[in-house]
């Protein structure tokens, strides 16, 4: 296989999972939270907010809310990474003016607890494949950035400012209190599914060191070199070690495979990092 058809499965497969991810996330707001009127959080949240006070289309408002957040991620995340949450944006869009917004359960607290599992998975796959649900996803992106924190946890605190405006305007705490569940369930599943927070250490061991590092130093992690010897071999090497975060492992293992095939990669799981993790 080749290197262009290798890519070109690559795209394919991140656009597979990024479709099923928008279906999954209309699924949850148009057949088990939006007909209870309870909320997801993030731009979606507000949108919902918006649209069970003035009863316009929820789809069309969560578009047009996040188009400022995408901006703002174009400048700060980079254009791969945003060019795939205008397209979960938009499919998320279409998919809810497709599915019809029919209660799929009567019981609110089954439609909360579900409603989160769904909208949760469905925003963990969109993360995990280098893209975004938009809204708040983008913005707890840059927060983990700056900040060894769970996404996850991130958005459920952001979350507390949409719950807000759902006790001002609607005055209903079960819907409140529900919604908290809601959103706390997927939270918690978007940590499970997209694993940014958790490390990894790479050793890599290469004879392309410096091709090595004009590769590895574009990304925002610091890299040690350790002079080693083969014992076998009596060759001398260099061996790389890097710190990353579990979600960079398939960008990091796609860029040494291109620089060095024969680059021998050791990875172990990291319990802990002090210093800093993130260079300048």
């Amino acid at each position: 296989m080749n290197k262009n058809t290798s890519n070109f499965n690559q795209i394919l497969w991140r656009f597979c999972l990024m479709t099923a991810s928008t279906i999954l996330v209309a699924f949850g707001f148009n057949m088990l939270l939006i007909p209870m009127q309870l909320l997801s959080g993030g731009m979606s949240g507000v949108a919902m907010v918006i649209g069970y006070i003035f009863n316009t289309n929820i789809g069309w408002l969560y578009f047009i809310l996040n188009l400022p957040v995408l901006i703002w991620g174009w400048i700060v995340l980079g254009k791969r990474f945003v060019l795939w949450s205008i397209y979960s944006v938009i499919s998320t869009t279409v998919a809810m003016q497709i599915i019809p917004e029919t209660a799929l359960a009567n019981d609110m607290l089954l439609a909360a607890v579900f409603g989160g599992i769904l909208v949760g998975a469905g925003s963990g796959i969109a993360l995990r494949c280098g893209g975004s649900t938009g809204g708040f996803d983008i913005i707890a992106t840059i927060v983990t950035m700056k900040r060894d924190l769970p996404i996850g946890t991130i958005l459920s605190v952001l979350n507390c400012f949409v719950i807000a405006l759902l006790i001002i305007f609607k005055n209903d705490w079960n819907l409140a209190l529900y919604s908290i569940v809601a959103i706390f369930c997927a939270g918690k599943v978007i940590d499970v599914v997209h694993i940014r927070h958790i490390k990894i250490t790479a050793f890599i061991i290469t004879t392309k060191t410096e091709e090595m590092l004009n590769a590895l130093l574009s990304h925002p992690r610091g890299i040690t070199i350790i002079k080693t010897q083969g014992a076998y071999s009596k060759t001398e090497k260099d061996m790389l070690m890097t710190v990353r975060t579990r979600y960079e492992l398939a960008e990091l293992s796609k860029t040494i495979k291109e620089v060095d095939p024969h680059a021998f990669v050791n990875i172990v799981e990291t319990v802990g990092v002090f210093g800093e993790f993130r260079k300048s």
